[in-house]
């Protein structure tokens, strides 16, 4: 493989793929430098700050007689919700941080959890993006005393002699050592240490020391007066926890079905590296089996990843941007809405009969303004966001109202650029017969294009 079909890999695992105009900046530069380039660029976290205010902290401080004044901090609420969810989206489609978006994708996934309360969502995302390349440890500690996760699961109820154990199961099962590491009297010790862990009106971490079980506590055959924070340490001192962190994200950068030694060499530089994520990185970015046929255009775009890539490969303005909010609930991922604690499972599960035909006429629709039915992946649970939609049963059929920047697309286009070259951009997957054809039979670059995005390889990264 070429440096640049190399970079072109690089970009569509560790980022959302590469726009034409990159074609000039990585012609002729070595992998080595466009590596460089990722990091570079996600250098700074740039935090969202869309919702200023608790409003579910004023509602708990309102008159509970006062059902008006109730009813309109929940409509700002779920107000809230579609914006915070919508001014992320579109921040992964325009910044040129595409590896700290990327990864804050894959830790919002590692750590799911839904909030009613989009200034602890914002708060979580926001602490996810500014560790998302940073230590591990830092950031599995920011997320477990966040107010969204202790809410999510129950921390907030776990006090001294009557310990809930929800979240110290997910802390084992799903943030660290995963399941068969542990036993129940794991979690039930684990449980007691993390008693008094919660957050006051404000979304504050606090310590309340009266609801702390300050007894003796044996977690995986130590005994000690054990905090959360000692519970946390543990974990991370079990090796077991660099590799369960290592196995997802090798599904999520890679292939779905993890090779044991590429792993156990990702799980050696994470352990001996203090959990430190970005060597990490740059370790698979670097391994010639990063690159292995075997490991290139085979994965399927999650829905985030789909808009994304149209969004930034096209430079795409939407006119009623909750169109955005329909893709991903008609696709099956919704930001801010993991469909449980366990998160999306992807991989081969994004696609289904709901959902396969949406998802090969969404791209053509958006480049060509038409209009997209919208069946799909709706979620019975999710009641705030469909509140948003209140004639969701009669607008199945909706205009795309997008407008893609065809002359800038054209106009990036380097010249003496060719048609086949154009291509090798917009698609990850390897160009075979039957895309040749479609290259062979356009008459232009811009209907070869919106040929391509209706093509099962363009599922694909």
């Amino acid at each position: 493989m070429s440096d640049l079909g190399k970079i072109k890999h690089l970009y569509a695992r560790a980022g959302f793929g590469l726009n034409v105009d990159d074609l000039a900046t990585f012609q002729k530069a070595s992998l080595t430098h466009a590596t460089e380039q990722l990091f570079k660029s996600s250098t700074t976290a740039q935090p969202l700050m869309l919702v200023t205010e608790n409003l579910s902290f004023k509602m708990a401080s309102a008159d509970k007689t006062d059902t008006l004044t109730r009813k309109m901090f929940m409509k700002q609420q779920r107000e809230q919700e579609k914006d915070l969810n919508i001014a992320w989206l579109n921040q992964m489609s325009t910044t040129p941080a595409q590896l700290r978006e990327k990864m804050t994708l894959f830790w919002h996934n590692h750590f799911a959890c839904r909030s009613q309360n989009p200034y602890y969502a914002q708060q979580l995302n926001n602490i996810q993006r500014s560790n998302a390349l940073g230590n591990f440890k830092t950031l599995l500690m920011e997320v477990s005393q966040s107010p969204a996760m202790l809410q999510f699961l129950n921390n907030q109820q776990n006090k001294k002699g009557h310990p809930n154990e929800n979240f110290a199961r997910e802390l084992m099962e799903l943030f660290t050592i995963g399941r068969g590491n542990y036993t129940e009297q794991d979690i039930k010790e684990s449980a007691r240490s993390f008693t008094g862990w919660g957050f006051n009106n404000k979304g504050e971490f606090v310590t309340r020391e009266q609801q702390h079980d300050e007894g003796t506590k044996t977690f995986m055959g130590q005994a000690g007066a054990f905090k959360g924070e000692d519970i946390i340490n543990m974990l991370l001192q079990n090796k077991k926890t660099a590799t369960f962190i290592c196995t997802k994200l090798y599904r999520y950068l890679v292939n779905d079905v993890p090779d044991s030694r590429h792993v156990s060499a990702m799980a050696d530089v994470f352990y001996n590296s203090n959990y430190e994520i970005t060597p990490l990185l740059k370790f698979v970015f670097a391994a010639d089996w990063f690159y292995a046929p075997v490991n290139t255009g085979n994965l399927i775009k999650s829905p985030i990843d789909l808009i994304v890539g149209l969004n930034r490969q096209f430079y795409i303005n939407y006119n009623n941007p909750d169109v955005m909010m329909q893709f991903q609930r008609a696709l099956g991922q919704v930001l801010f809405y993991p469909p449980n604690v366990a998160g999306w499972p992807g991989g081969k599960s994004w696609i289904d009969s709901s959902s396969l035909m949406t998802r090969l006429k969404i791209p053509s629709t958006v480049l060509n303004n038409g209009i997209i039915d919208f069946h799909g992946k709706a979620d019975p649970e999710d009641e705030a966001l469909l509140a948003t939609m209140p004639n969701r049963k009669q607008q199945t059929q909706t205009p795309a109202q997008t407008t893609p920047d065809w002359n800038k697309f054209l106009n990036d286009i380097p010249k003496g650029t060719t048609k086949d070259q154009v291509a090798s951009v917009i698609l990850a997957a390897p160009i075979d017969n039957s895309i040749k054809a479609v290259i062979a039979q356009s008459s232009n670059i811009r209907s070869m294009v919106v040929e391509l995005v209706s093509t099962p390889e363009y599922q694909l990264c």
